[in-house]
């Protein structure tokens, strides 16, 4: 009998004796490595020869035994055709082996089975084999060129790996219990086995192989279950996934198969326990091994959801855990166990149902608590989790609700991407719900009543038997409370879903009485009980669409994106508001990030462009009669850009013409403005879209529709602007009298409204200025009309001043205003008019020169004549050209001046009413009296201001008084405006006014303060005003009561922060210094700055700040501004560079340490600067933080030390005055014995106070001046004079000494004795 084989360490542990006798071992190993190749094969063939010839228990041979191991041992150096002979030979005998290894079990006990042989033979196969792996493996890693060297060879040794592993595998799948003579295999050869495969799981290029990796999982499966080498294999398992990413699935996918083929869940339950076992403080410094962890955890419940569900308890306390990665993956695993392991629950055991919906139910209350997670990142989980189980419908109805309020709350988190999963799982709901395809809140709630009657009606016929448990489960799990009368059983919940929720849609557009009947009393109260879920979740999702408005306005683009497309989900199921929060999109087309102007133009496309052209013309037009001026702005950009990408067809042009013409049957005079207003937005884009229907734009929108709807005058004078250089001859050529006439009957005459008037007037002026070859004579004309109204300007004041008439007042106000505005208007067309003539002309004049350069070129074939080039040459040299432009310019520059004001002392005809506009300006009695006079007269001003700079200087003051001392918000709103534009049309005019312009930020009516925050945004962002030092109160609107303005001067920091080397770098520490001496509240100093500092990103530019406000220390006494400039630190980024920067400078701030306030700032920095530092500077700062509290302390005690020295003068310098007045008191008696008395002045009640306690300060404040004369006196002092002059001073002293320490009755002075001595 040969010796028994143990599983050495090592394959060159063979060659050592054991002590035991009794162990196979290497006697006579053969160095091969020195072998000639032929030689070399010779010896492989003789060990595969005789392998394949012998019988397979013959490897225990000590010969052969020697010989294979020295093969193996330098299995490297052989070549492909060898090692391929004596794998085939060795995976051949043990392929052979196994039948007969499982055949033992069989085997009848009277046969003589040589079973030690056999398990001898398995042991050396299984040793040599996998030894044959590693070897390859090995030989791979260290020489990656030899795959080149072999390439021509058949050998294929990663078809040769799988199949050996394969068999090891199969050997571990047999009965191996009589081989080993128990149940459990040896342990050195199961450790062999699980060590090699679990190191070969290390390399990620072998798991690329699927048969290899399958053949590994099934050795670990095996081994682990069901050879229970369970704690040995969790161990190791555990650590590989701690270390490597990649193999946590593979080993899910082994821990799963295991579970699956016997049936035994051993293992897993030993991976949950092993990682329950974790200290969760660990996870929190292996941040890598948390995730990888997490991600097995979730992979297992994915594959095994019923395992882990009963043993989840162990890993619950990993809630408490700090990190959030490994919560992030419990949350994920609980999702995966409500889907998945509660499906199949058998009915039959009525107890085991009970625990595992109690389970079910539990975990949904984890999921509901863990939305209020500590991290951002594990409520972005949960709610993504709660997302997966909508879509997998496993939320019950009446878990629904409560899972929507916590999704709608979410909506307003600091963390980005936790609102994204809100938003996301919100549009799942929407998606997903069980309430039918429309959620108006009417509908639900005409269909509850009716269905609620229904319930009355049935309610006496029918007796319901009460219920025996109080505990109601639904089908899902959940104790269900929908506000029903009475709790609706699990089988009733499910009933509800399966055959009421079908009759819900149904039951929407009902709203008469007759409701469909669903069924019993309990179907009913079911219904209704869905019915009342139904309706809590369209008010949930209708409550949130404010919200939604201020997602649109987030710095987040996927905030902005996941709103829209909520919004789009919300207006599909006809959520109330949803159609008015969706138009509020409209102006984010105009957003800098192109991921949000695609969102845009997409939900843009898919709410609004159907297939049909007339539902798409009817959305447009829509669109376009209930928008705003931002809207309208937005939707002309979008449909041009649609137009542009030939998304509107020519039928929906069709279309909006037939609305606009009348031509479908029900069109209001609205929507007809509303498909001209479109087709306006087309054509600017495709400019011959108007050209078709020109007199039906002039029949239609100045005929009598426009009485009905006076701003379809005001579309059509657009749309004439709007025509093509071709349809504007056109127009002239056949109805230039017609449109004419009718555009100044429009602006001359009073059949619009007011309010209407100014809107189109100021477009049919524009038009004509658009068409009109000479426009300038018929604007001539419209000014003499409109002035015709009145003898002249002086009558006309007159009228207003002396009129006592309500009536008269009113026409002659409407009229001025009327006329005022018809001046003002034409004068600044008439500036864009001579601006448009010279563009034209100097293009012109670029065309014709490029002409001529390549007429040059072409004729002369590069040689020019010598006359030309000469003629050239001096032209050149003259400047010609130069002096044509000039010449150009002084004419445009002229005509510009000839518009208020000649160059003569003659004035035109708009210069004469610009005098008499700047003189009714300056009647600041009959402007106030008439407010809406002076709106008009202030904007006719600021327009003539505008055009001319002389006439602009000579009004500047007055214009600044008015913006100051205006009643009117409507004229301080809209001379605010209007120096935003003379500040860019002059800006050296009004450069000295700039601290007024700022001025604006402070006026008390919030549309001031808006537009003054808009007017100053723009001019300092485009660089046209300087940052000056005004610029703290722009900063004071951050903390604005309006929530608008406030958001606008944040914008405004933001994008100045974005120019250039950020300017507010260098503002910050002007702004802090003024804001610290301004009177504003400690939190909204805090708030402002903590915002500006925020917007500072740079790490050099917070070092240098860091040193910038360390010096403003030694220069400020004030303790309330050592406070706000420690805030200001505290808010600071620090670096590296600026933490050490902070301990040099400590002598500039030391001084300032006494206060409590300004320390607790410096503790919060250095705390800061603990979390990111490394370990020297670490120490640097809990050194120095030593040294703080330490100097902090001193400084204390050394104020505690001066108080008490100056309270202890205090009371000696009160001793001293008492002795002293004693003593005086003693020798005044000794010399007016005779009147004794009468002598006494001071009584007791003089050096005591009322209550009768000694007090210093009063009496020595009371006797300094007695002590002084009587320190001058002689020796000798005479009674009378002595205490009168006591007495006086006595008086004098307690005066003064009740005025500073507020006390009076400490001195009292005896009136009769003082009368007597007189």
């Amino acid at each position: 009998m040969a010796p028994h084989f143990v599983f050495p360490r090592t394959l060159q542990d063979l060659e050592h004796e054991h002590e035991d006798d009794d162990t196979l071992c290497v006697l006579n190993s053969v160095n091969i490595a020195s072998f000639a190749s032929s030689q070399l094969e010779e010896f492989v063939k003789g060990v595969s020869f005789d392998l394949s010839d012998k019988e397979i228990l013959c490897v225990e041979e000590q010969d052969l035994f020697d010989r294979l191991y020295s093969v193996v041992r330098h299995f490297a150096v052989l070549s492909p055709s060898s090692k391929l002979s004596i794998i085939e030979t060795l995976r051949s005998n043990f392929s052979v082996l196994l039948p007969n290894v499982d055949s033992l079990s069989r085997a009848p006990s009277s046969d003589h089975v040589p079973i030690a042989s056999h398990r001898n033979a398995f042991n050396i196969y299984t040793f040599f084999l996998v030894h044959i792996v590693l070897a390859q493996h090995s030989a791979k890693v260290v020489a990656p060129s030899a795959k080149k060297k072999h390439a021509v060879s058949s050998w294929n040794w990663e078809a040769q790996r799988a199949r050996i592993l394969n068999l090891i595998a199969n050997s571990l799948e047999i009965n191996l219990e009589l081989l080993f003579g128990s149940p459990d295999l040896d342990e050195s050869y199961l450790s062999f086995i699980t060590k090699n495969a679990f190191s070969m799981f290390e390399d990620v290029t072998l798991l690329k192989d699927s048969d290899l990796k399958d053949a590994l999982c099934r050795i670990i499966g095996a081994c682990s279950t069901k050879y229970h080498y369970t704690a040995q294999s969790s161990a190791s398992i555990v650590h590989l996934i701690h270390k490597y990413d990649f193999v946590v699935i593979h080993m899910a996918d082994a821990v799963a198969g295991a579970e699956k083929k016997y049936a035994d869940g051993s293992l897993a339950m030993s991976l949950v326990r092993e990682i329950g076992r974790t200290n969760p403080k660990d996870y929190v410094k292996d941040t890598v091994g948390a995730e990888n962890v997490g991600r097995f955890l979730i992979e297992l419940a994915d594959r095994i959801p019923k395992l882990i569900s009963t043993n989840i308890g162990i890993l619950v306390p990993h809630f408490g855990g700090e990190s959030y990665k490994i919560r992030n993956a419990l949350v994920a695993v609980l999702g995966k166990l409500i889907a998945k392991a509660f499906k199949d629950v058998d009915a039959t055991e009525a107890s085991s149902k009970s625990i595992r919906l109690r389970t079910k139910q539990a975990m949904l209350e984890i999921l509901l608590e863990r939305c209020r997670d500590v991290s951002a990142y594990t409520r972005s989980r949960v709610l993504q989790v709660w997302a997966e189980l909508c879509e997998e419908h496993s939320i019950s109805i009446g878990l629904w609700n409560e899972v929507a309020e916590i999704a709608a709350g979410r909506l307003e988190d600091k963390g980005a991407i936790v609102r994204k999963s809100a938003l996301n799982l919100l549009i799942m709901m929407l998606q997903h719900n069980p309430f039918g395809p429309q959620l108006r809140i009417t509908s639900f709630e005409a269909t509850l009543d009716q269905y609620k009657k229904k319930l009355k009606e049935l309610e006496p016929s029918e007796e319901v038997e009460p219920s025996s448990d109080t505990d109601n489960f639904n089908g899902d799990g959940e104790v269900d409370d929908l506000n029903c009368e009475t709790v609706i059983k699990g089988q009733q919940q499910e009933s509800l879903t399966d055959s009421c929720l079908s009759q819900l849609d149904d039951a929407f557009p009902l709203q008469n009485s007759s409701v469909p009947d669903v069924g019993n009393l309990e179907q009913t109260r079911a219904l209704v009980a869905s019915l009342e879920a139904g309706l809590r979740f369209s008010k949930c999702i209708g409550a949130t669409m404010p919200t939604l408005v201020q997602l649109m306005a987030s710095s987040s683009a996927t905030d902005v994106e996941n709103t829209i497309l909520l919004l789009m989900r919300c207006k599909q199921f006809q959520i109330d508001d949803s159609e008015e929060c969706l138009r509020k999109m409209l102006p984010l087309i105009f957003s800098q990030d192109k991921a949000i102007n695609e969102a845009v133009e997409n939900a843009f496309h898919t709410i609004y462009i159907r297939k049909n052209p007339i539902e798409t013309a009817n959305n447009l037009l829509s669109l376009a009669t209930d928008s705003n001026i931002g809207d309208l702005a937005a939707l002309e950009f979008i449909v041009g850009a649609l137009v542009s990408k030939s998304e509107i067809s020519s039928s929906t042009i069709s279309a909006l013409w037939d609305f606009f013409c009348f031509n479908v049957g029900g069109t209001t005079a609205e929507q007809s403005r509303g498909a001209l207003s479109v087709l306006c937005m087309v054509a600017k884009t495709s400019t011959s879209v108007l050209g078709s229907h020109l007199q039906d734009i002039i029949d239609i929108g100045f005929g009598r529709w426009s009485k009905v709807d006076p701003l379809l005058a005001r579309t059509a004078c657009l749309a004439i602007q709007r025509l093509s250089e071709e349809d504007k001859k056109k127009l002239l050529a056949s109805s230039s009298v017609q449109i004419f006439g009718t555009l100044e009957s429009l602006i001359t005459g009073f059949w619009l409204p007011t309010n209407i008037w100014f809107a189109a007037a100021d477009k049919a002026i524009a038009a004509i200025y658009s068409i009109h070859p000479t426009p300038e004579t018929i604007a001539a004309d419209l000014i003499k009309k409109s002035l015709s109204v009145f003898n002249d300007g002086v009558n006309v004041q007159s009228n207003i001043d002396t009129s006592s008439g309500n009536m008269p007042l009113t026409v002659q106000v409407t009229k001025l205003s009327r006329c005022l505005f018809i001046i003002s208007h034409i004068a600044m067309n008439q500036l864009v008019y001579i601006e448009s003539c010279a563009r034209k002309i100097q293009k012109q004049k670029l065309s014709k020169e490029k002409k001529d350069n390549e007429n040059q070129n072409l004729d002369n074939n590069g040689t020019v004549p010598t006359g030309t080039q000469k003629g050239n040459d001096i032209n050149a040299e003259l400047g010609l050209a130069a002096s044509e432009d000039a010449a150009l310019d002084a004419l445009f520059e002229k005509a510009e001046k000839e518009i208020v004001s000649s160059g003569s002392n003659e004035k035109n005809l708009i210069g004469v009413c610009a005098t008499f506009l700047s003189k009714l300006c300056r009647n600041f009695g009959l402007m106030q009296k008439y407010p809406e006079l002076q709106a008009s007269a202030m904007l006719a001003l600021c327009r003539l201001m505008v055009i001319d700079a002389d006439f602009c200087e000579a009004n500047l003051q007055l214009l600044f008084t008015v913006v100051e001392s205006a009643h009117s918000e409507i004229v301080r709103s809209n001379c605010t405006i209007a120096l935003g534009d003379l500040a860019v049309r002059f800006p050296n005019l009004l450069e000295p006014w700039t601290e007024n312009m700022y001025a604006r930020l402070k006026d008390p009516c919030v549309s001031v303060r808006k537009n003054a925050v808009l007017v100053l945004s723009h001019l300092i962002l485009n660089d046209m005003m300087k940052v000056k030092g005004y610029i703290n109160e722009m900063a004071v609107r951050l903390e604005d009561g309006d929530e608008r303005i406030s958001n606008l001067a944040k914008l405004f920091f933001v994008e100045l922060s974005k120019k250039g080397n950020n300017p507010i770098y260098n503002l910050l520490p002007d702004i802090l210094s003024k804001l610290s001496q301004q009177n504003l509240s400690r939190d909204s100093f805090c708030n402002i700055m903590q915002f500006l500092i925020a917007s500072i990103k740079k790490d050099k530019q917070m070092e240098a700040l860091v040193e910038k406000l360390c010096h403003r220390f030694t220069g400020v006494t004030d303790v309330r501004q050592w406070e706000y400039i420690s805030y200001c630190l505290s808010q600071l980024s620090f670096t590296e560079k600026g933490m050490k920067r902070l301990i040099e400078l400590f002598k500039s701030y030391e001084h300032v340490l006494s206060e409590d306030s300004v320390m607790e700032h410096f503790r919060n920095i250095l705390n800061k600067g603990k979390k990111f530092a490394k370990l020297e500077l670490k120490a640097c700062i809990e050194e120095f933080e030593d040294k703080l509290n330490k100097f902090h302390s001193d400084k204390k005690e050394q104020e505690v030390t001066a108080r008490n020295a100056q309270i202890h003068q205090q009371k000696i310098s009160s001793r001293e005055g008492f002795t002293l007045t004693t003593n005086c008191e003693d020798r005044s008696e000794s010399n007016s014995a005779s009147d004794e008395t009468e002598s006494e002045v001071i009584d007791e009640e003089a050096t005591l106070p009322l209550n009768g306690k000694p007090e210093s300060k009063p009496v020595s404040d009371a006797l300094s001046g007695t002590s002084s004369e009587l320190g001058q006196g002689d020796d000798e002092i005479q009674s009378p004079l002595v205490k009168t002059t006591t007495i006086g001073l006595l008086r004098s002293s307690t005066n003064k000494s009740n005025i500073k320490g507020g006390k009076s009755g400490n001195i009292s002075v005896t009136q009769r004795t003082l009368r007597s001595r007189r």
